[in-house]
């Protein structure tokens, strides 16, 4: 905690960049913050606040870290430090901004900070699992804030692409960012609750549902609890969005189309669930796990598998 005290000494000495940065470094470290939306470095976190209040690129001139801040701006800061330690606020929460393949994406408190590794599958065009000259609709389910679909849309410019999520507010997000990015002619928001209104099919269905089990809800870092559990809690093992996902996705995909799921740590549960079903799991060169490929002919031949019980 960054109590009063401290607060009005940093208040009181902080000069420059550089002080802040050594600063709130320190006091980040020092409260033991948990690192998991998109940066494993307190410093990185400590000059992403910064450059936020002094409306900075990342490029800046090194010579500014010497340069005299306005005591509003050290305020500012501070006040952002400490929403940081003492709220355990994740920073693009508190600068309204993430980064979802090498693209800037608003955000708030309604939606995911994105951090999914199927950025690296976006990437690389999909390839060599999919030709993109040949994927012409795409969905993303359970789209949030849209970077998945905004991303594919920049990957696959042939594709018309439809961004879906059963949450308004996450969609309301969604539109800002699809506007903010003027892919509107190809990227369509769409509330639905599952596939209920998405009458059409697609070459490629993208997913990164909610999929975090009981036992790892009740064992979250508070930074985790910002975030909207309709995204992320899915029952006792995680998996009961993905169940229906199963089902239903052969129906919505062209006969060549292919689905890509991510559920994370509770792919355990998957292996467990459907041991003869025969998913194919990326490996991802910056990290990441529990993301799964099927045809949709293996959707059908394995149908059986996914049926209610």
């Amino acid at each position: 905690m960054i109590e009063p005290r401290e607060q009005q000494q940093a208040l009181a000495t902080l000069q420059t960049p550089r002080d802040c940065l050594r600063w709130g470094e320190s006091a980040l470290r020092r409260a033991g913050v948990f690192l998991g939306h998109g940066s494993d470095d307190h410093g990185d976190e400590v000059l992403a606040l910064l450059l936020h209040v002094l409306a900075l690129p990342l490029d800046t001139d090194p010579r500014m870290l010497d340069a005299r801040l306005l005591a509003d701006e050290i305020e500012r800061f501070v006040g952002l430090i400490k929403r940081r330690i003492n709220d355990r606020t994740p920073t693009p929460y508190l600068t309204g901004q993430a980064w979802f393949c090498g693209l800037p994406f608003s955000v708030d408190e309604r939606v995911l900070i994105p951090r999914s590794p199927i950025a690296e599958l976006i990437e690389a065009g999909f390839q060599p699992w999919l030709d993109p000259g040949q994927v012409h609709s795409v969905l993303d389910l359970c789209t949030g804030s849209g970077c998945i679909a905004i991303a594919c849309a920049y990957a696959l410019e042939q594709a018309r692409v439809d961004a879906s999520d059963i949450s308004a507010d996450a969609l309301a997000v969604c539109e800002q960012n699809i506007a903010a990015h003027r892919v509107g002619d190809q990227v369509s928001a769409v509330l639905s609750d599952g596939f209920d209104n998405l009458p059409g099919r697609y070459d490629l269905i993208v997913s990164n549902p909610p999929y975090v089990d009981a036992d790892e809800i009740a064992a979250m870092p508070e930074e985790y609890r910002h975030e909207p559990e309709l995204a992320l809690a899915s029952g006792g093992d995680g998996l009961d969005f993905t169940r229906r996902l199963l089902r239903e996705a052969a129906d919505h995909l062209t006969d060549e189309g292919v689905l890509i799921v991510e559920v994370g740590a509770s792919d355990r549960h998957v292996v467990a669930a459907w041991p003869q079903v025969p998913f194919f799991w990326f490996e991802f060169e910056r990290g990441g796990e529990g993301v799964f490929m099927l045809t949709r002919q293996q959707l059908l031949d394995f149908h059986h598998c996914f049926a209610p019980r």
